[in-house]
């Protein structure tokens, strides 16, 4: 594990502490702060590859055998699973499994439409 992921993951964990003392009334503050500590890593990260390959360094992928869009795609799938936590329980709170249901389906929809649009993009080049 890099150093990147492994202070994401002490983020991660400091979330959840968090909201295991705060309660269920601080989630949305705590998710919007996670979700800001991620956007900012997956710049951060994004920045330092474009500026390796302004620089003439070859461009290498944040993981081996990947591309180099890798942090673009990590940093969405993060958003969308942390973003999933607050709208399932909203969800099912309020339509049950029914609105589970939708819910997932919308999120799974989103980062099909994600995949699907990175894939054509692909393709073309």
């Amino acid at each position: 594990m890099d150093a990147h992921a492994q202070e994401l993951k002490k983020e991660l964990d400091a979330t959840l502490d968090a909201r295991r003392e705060l309660g269920p009334e601080y989630e949305s503050a705590l998710v919007d702060s996670f979700v800001e500590k991620v956007d900012t890593q997956v710049r951060r990260r994004l920045a330092e590859e474009r500026l390796s390959a302004a620089r003439g360094g070859a461009r290498s992928p944040a993981v081996p055998g990947v591309d180099g869009n890798f942090g673009e795609r990590f940093g969405f799938a993060i958003i969308t699973l942390v973003l999933a936590i607050p709208l399932s329980a909203i969800a099912a709170a309020h339509a049950d499994l029914e609105g589970l249901l939708v819910a997932w389906a919308g999120i799974v929809g989103v980062n099909f439409i994600h995949a699907a649009k990175r894939f054509r993009r692909g393709s073309a080049e």
